[in-house]
This record gives C-alpha cells, structure tokens and sequence, in this order.
C-alpha cells in the first residue's frame, strides 16, 4: 500500500497533468488544422492559376486541383504546426503546388552528368590547397551576408548545372566586389561549347568558359529563355552563334 501523498506533492501532479493535456492539445490543433472550404480552395486556384500562368481545361485541370488541395492542406498543417511553436518556419504557395512529389521529381530534379573529359581534373592537394581547405567553418550561410540573388526557375530543362555555376560565379563576385549582380545563364547555355545547352552540362565546364571569355554577361542584358522549343538568331558580343531556347523536356 503506498503511503498518502502531501498536498503539495498532489498539486504538482496535477500542474503537471494540466501542461501535458494542454501541450496534446496544441500538437493535436496543429497536426490536423481546419480544411478549407471548397470555395475557397477553388478560388485559392484560380488565383494561383493566373499569378504562374497555368490555363488549365478539361479533365486534367481537375486533377491539377485535387493535386492542389493536397499541397494546400499540406502546407496549412505545417504552418499551423509553427504557429504552436514545432518550426522557425512557414511554408507557402510555389509554382510547383500543382504538380505531386514524384512528378516535381521527374520535372527538375533531372541533372544530366556528363562524364569528365582526360586532364578536367586534378587532385584536390595538387595545388597544396588541402592545408586551407581544412581550416575552413563546416558551414556559412552567404544568404546573411547577401551574397545570393533572388530564388531563380530554370523550368523542366537540363540546364541546372548553369544556373548551379551562376549562383556560385555571383556569390564570388559579391565577396570580392561588394556588388551583388544577377549574372546569364543563357550566356553558358548557348556559348560553353563543352557542355551540350539544354541537355545537360558541367559547372567546372562553365567556370573554364567564363575564365576563357573574360568574364560573363549581366541576366538583364542576356536573360533566360526557358519555355520554348527550337533555335533562335542572336547576335551578342561575346557569342554571335545559333542562341538555344530551352524546351520544356
């Protein structure tokens, strides 16, 4: 028989209990959040639909929507998870809130590797960097010292590895000038002749093409040009050759 608990000891228990069903609560609010109403969704949408440029008829539109609605509430559990203080983060809508986890996969997680060519590259002591490279941090997040332009879509094509070597080529520019400025990757789609454009390339490629060339162009004076098929005639200072519109793939 155990022995009677003190008043004291009682009232703690209880103050405990009560945290703990309020703390269940909480996470119950925020793992199932309220559904929206179908209005609303629809109009969420529609609206959706016009702000990325999505037309959108037929059967496959429904599929879209109910697509959609699933992102949708998705990211309505999430953001209710951080308002009750589990995230230091909010999610919201993209160009992609119509597309399911596998086909966003299939669409732009497609880099295309192409094989090194003999003498690309060296040892990474070659140059008796290994010394340096092991005094570095783990990591720096170049976002706080606003070494990274805005967030970029290449779209459904194969030319990641050029906006991979811009990202990098303006975060440089930005530590050792002090001017952050979005650079083309058009420029190393249709100019870096060792990688193939649209269907793939390298970023030490592109880095050797820039070195080659003196340097690359600003995206304003040569921007991308995703969403189209076939060639296009341009003549640019630095590359007067047939200038590649990306196709969707």
């Amino acid at each position: 028989m155990h022995p009677p608990r003190s008043p004291a000891a009682a009232a703690a228990m209880l103050a405990a209990a009560a945290l703990l069903a309020v703390a269940l609560m909480a996470a119950s609010a925020a793992a199932a959040p309220w559904e929206r109403a179908d209005e609303e969704v629809r109009h969420l949408y529609e609206a959706w639909k016009v702000e990325h440029g999505r037309p959108g008829n037929g059967g496959d539109d429904r599929l879209r929507l109910e697509v959609f609605r699933d992102n949708l509430r998705y990211i309505d559990a999430r953001n209710a998870e951080a308002d009750a203080g589990l995230h230091d983060f909010r999610l919201g809508l993209t160009p992609f809130a119509d597309l399911t986890l596998e086909e966003f996969r299939g669409r732009v997680l497609g880099f295309q590797f192409q094989s090194p060519r003999r003498n690309d590259t060296a040892d990474e002591d070659e140059d008796g960097f290994g010394d340096q490279l092991a005094a570095v941090p783990s990591a720096v997040d170049w976002r706080r010292s606003g070494a990274v332009t805005r967030v970029k879509n290449q779209g459904s094509t194969g030319g990641c590895w050029a906006f991979s070597a811009v990202a990098a080529l303006e975060g440089i520019n930005k530590i050792v000038t002090g001017k952050l400025i979005s650079l083309s990757e058009q420029q190393l789609i249709d100019c870096d002749r060792k990688s193939h454009g649209c269907k793939g390339g390298r970023m030490d490629y592109a880095f050797q093409f820039v070195i080659r060339n003196g340097g690359i162009a600003s995206e304003a004076d040569y921007p991308f040009s995703p969403g189209a098929t076939g060639l296009a005639r341009r003549e640019r200072s630095s590359c007067s050759f047939l200038h590649h519109i990306c196709e969707d793939l």
